[in-house]
């Protein structure tokens, strides 16, 4: 006679709980639009119920936007590590392409599937932030005018690498296109500017 014996399941703490939630939602997120993502799906993969999602994260919303907040935290680490990788006084032109070559590894490793007009109103003011802190980069690597053109050429140079780099990751960003795209997401940016600044 066999007796099977099953170990107790470890009681998690509050942060472990929030980071096994967190866990289940960015591979839910990751596998299906916001609008095919359900509470209860999250909280099964995560060992808990659906109340205590709702406990942590308020609401589906709320749940999205923290899993949009981590992965554009993670975007921007990868971002400052590159740059930081670079050999002192690179030009403005290279420190932009490692900038951007970094960007589209995180859109390789696709965190969530749904782009910025399916998402829940709550992902806007994290989007918003992310956007605020990439043109804080470039404002101190590009050292702009305040005119409205070099305003508006920033602007249009993120919502091409953001357009390029969803039609990119719609072909599951094939590596053949990866270094056109970069070298048009600069040559925008340059015709924009008109020159490089720096």
């Amino acid at each position: 006679m066999s007796a099977t014996s099953s170990t107790p399941r470890r009681r998690l703490g509050p942060e472990e709980r929030r980071a096994a939630i967190l866990t289940a939602a960015r591979r839910a997120f990751a596998a299906a639009p916001y609008a095919q993502v359900s509470v209860p799906d999250v909280a099964r993969a995560a060992h808990g119920s659906p109340a205590i999602v709702f406990h942590y994260f308020g609401s589906k919303e709320g749940l999205y936007a923290a899993v949009l907040a981590d992965d554009l935290a993670a975007l921007a680490a990868r971002q400052q590590a590159a740059d930081e990788a670079l050999p002192p006084h690179s030009s403005a032109r290279d420190r932009a392409r490692t900038w951007v070559l970094a960007h589209l590894d995180h859109v390789a490793a696709r965190t969530t599937r749904s782009a910025p007009r399916e998402e829940p109103p709550a992902a806007a003011e994290t989007r918003a932030a992310s956007r605020a802190n990439d043109l804080a980069f470039l404002t101190g690597l590009l050292n702009p005018t305040d005119a409205a053109r070099d305003r508006f050429a920033l602007l249009g140079f993120l919502g091409f690498l953001d357009a390029a780099g969803a039609a990119w990751a719609s072909h599951d960003c094939p590596e053949d296109d990866r270094h056109p795209l970069v070298d048009a997401a600069l040559g925008a940016l340059e015709g924009a500017l008109g020159d490089w600044r720096r």
